[in-house]
């Protein structure tokens, strides 16, 4: 079977074509980081637009990539949700309408499964069942995973997600959009120790996470200690470090509380080396492994929404005719296969 891949959900136009025996065939990506980079953030009207602009046409180079038309296609996949309902919407319009005019099944992923399932792509795929921690710039979720669409959220952020305190801790670092990477690289020429800033919510059971008292701090500290070079890479290093070492900590206690020990790790922050490293140490410390995707398919990207549509489309599960976007979606509303 063979699927086209749609990913508009936020800022990136994401295209890909699936085959179940073949692998991923094409994958075609746009990002709007220059669209939106005067204005430090991503603007919705702004996205849909872009998203109008760019989708087919990257449907078209995704065919020739492949070397395949509609003609070859079982189905197509699009985003639903969540996400931003416009930019939603241009990609679920043009996915259900390709879908009808071409005779095939339609299929609405829901985005955070699609960065669930992401590693899935890769040549060494984990293995059911693991917990999962989706942090990107919009989400940071605790997911213990059964199976597709057996999904037990564990935790997520009650406040800013951890992307988006990267973002945002880089705006006050005086950091170019998007911040997030820029941080990152900052951080590697800081001097460790200068600044601590808190672990939230490490001090209590559970495994929600929050990190808008963390950026208040980093703040803080941004205004009375002046703005030197080197005082702002100690300053993005120590809010690195306590984000990372935040993120450590809940991971650790979910696989203890669920018996596990196999970790996923998915989204844009996923990206992020220093945690990556942090990880792996943890994971080789409780004779687990740790899973992620390539970088390329840690920001949202055609090829997961390719993949996760598969599954469904295999078990049968079909979008209706009318085109339905959900801003919010719960993850652990999904139907098992």
């Amino acid at each position: 079977m063979r699927i086209l891949g749609i990913e508009s959900s936020c800022d990136e136009t994401g295209i890909a074509i699936y085959d179940d025996e073949l692998g991923l065939l094409a994958h075609q990506l746009y990002s709007q980081v220059k669209v939106h980079a005067d204005y430090g953030g991503v603007v919705p009207e702004l996205a849909s637009r872009d998203h109008v602009r760019k989708t087919l046409p990257l449907i078209q180079a995704a065919f020739e990539q492949a070397g395949c038309g509609p003609e070859s296609l079982d189905g197509v996949a699009y985003t639903a949700g969540p996400g931003l309902v416009g930019a939603l919407l241009v990609g679920t319009s043009i996915g259900r309408s390709l879908a009808y005019g071409w005779g095939l099944p339609a299929v609405a992923v829901h985005h955070m499964e699609g960065h669930l399932l992401a590693p899935m792509l890769e040549p060494e795929a984990p293995e059911f069942p693991f917990v999962a921690l989706l942090v990107s710039g919009g989400h940071t979720m605790m997911v213990k995973v059964a199976g597709i669409g057996e999904y037990e959220v564990l935790g997520e952020s009650v406040d800013d997600a951890a992307g988006e305190a990267f973002d945002k801790t880089a705006k006050l670092l005086g950091l170019d959009y998007p911040g997030g990477p820029l941080l990152a690289k900052m951080a590697e020429q800081g001097v460790d120790g200068r600044f601590q800033f808190p672990r939230p919510m490490t001090d209590r059971p559970g495994l929600d996470f929050s990190f808008s008292g963390l950026k208040t701090a980093t703040a803080n500290t941004i205004r009375s200690e002046g703005d030197d070079a080197q005082t702002k890479a100690d300053i993005a290093h120590a809010f690195q470090s306590a984000v990372i070492d935040t993120l450590a900590i809940k991971c650790k206690r979910a696989l203890k509380e669920t018996g596990i020990n196999r970790l996923v790790i998915a989204g844009g922050v996923s990206a992020n080396k220093a945690l990556r490293e942090k990880l792996e140490r943890v994971m080789i410390g409780m004779k687990g492994k740790v899973y992620y995707p390539r970088t390329e398919f840690c920001t949202d990207n055609g090829a997961m929404i390719a993949y996760a549509g598969m599954q469904r489309l295999k078990a049968g599960q079909f979008a209706e005719l009318d085109m339905k976007t959900k801003a919010r979606w719960p993850l652990d509303s999904l139907l098992p296969l």
